[in-house]
């Protein structure tokens, strides 16, 4: 079964390929991905590497965190799933208003 890694403090100039290079000296990579701002295109400063077996993902964790990629220091984790969010926005049904309470002007 496959494992995906979160990676990060990654170098701007790190690639989807640098990395995949990097991560596969401890294993099959499946999949390497640099996380990129959709607008500019620059690298937001982390991404993801999917090993084909878990051993290879837990070697690399162990391994390669605090390694240096690119000129800079990664740290490199087991990835955790995206948490939900709301769908609605954000609001929490008061049509977005703050909820109000008395405002008494003091008189001097």
């Amino acid at each position: 079964m496959s494992k995906k890694l979160f990676i990060g403090s990654l170098a701007y100039a790190t690639t989807d390929d640098s990395l995949r290079a990097h991560f596969a000296e401890k294993g099959e990579v499946e999949e390497a991905k640099v996380v990129t701002d959709r607008d500019s295109g620059r690298s937001k400063g982390f991404g993801f590497v999917t090993y084909v077996n878990d051993e290879d993902a837990d070697t690399a964790i162990k391994e390669l965190d605090n390694s240096e990629l690119d000129g800079r220091n990664i740290h490199v984790n087991e990835a955790r799933p995206r948490e939900e969010r709301p769908r609605n926005g954000g609001f929490n049904g008061n049509g977005g208003s703050g909820g109000g309470g008395s405002f008494r002007q003091r008189q001097w």
